[in-house]
């Protein structure tokens, strides 16, 4: 298997314009990503994105820094959660996010890239890869159904 990049297509009832807004606003990351920030979406930004288990309440910080904010066409962040700081090539995964208006509703094409350039072990790599390929299955519907509620309200 190929553990280079991750990569999904979803579809979005909101206007591009609805669905940048809740990718790069800290109060809507809170609300599909479960993330703590507090930064401003634009390239050179940096910040962290902290997640607190509701069971036990420990607490994981991932720093991140932003490299593209194009409203409302792509947003785009490094991060990583190994306490690398700045979040830049080699030590980080690069996140896309690229919005196509399609009629009422926006195209997400969505990538997570850099696994390889870790220099991570076969088996690191691959734990790590499935461990985001999961992570991103449950987050992204999130990301749809909070763009879909922000689009709804307005």
């Amino acid at each position: 298997m190929e553990y280079g990049s991750i990569e999904r297509e979803l579809h979005i009832d909101a206007s591009p314009e609805v669905v940048f807004e809740v990718l790069s606003s800290p109060e809507h990351i809170r609300d599909w990503w479960s993330a703590e920030t507090a930064f401003e979406p634009s390239a050179g930004a940096t910040g962290s994105l902290t997640w607190t288990d509701q069971d036990t309440g420990r607490r994981q910080s991932a720093p991140f820094t932003v490299i593209e904010a194009d409203p409302p066409r792509t947003f785009s962040f490094r991060w990583t959660y190994d306490g690398a700081e700045p979040a830049g090539p080699g030590n980080s995964l690069l996140v896309t996010f690229e919005l196509i208006p399609a009629g009422e509703g926006t195209t997400v094409r969505f990538s997570e890239t850099g696994y390889r350039e870790r220099g991570w072990e076969a088996a690191v790599l691959e734990a790590h890869y499935n461990d985001h390929r999961q992570g991103w299955d449950f987050y992204l519907p999130r990301l749809v159904a909070a763009a879909d509620r922000l689009a709804a309200a307005r």
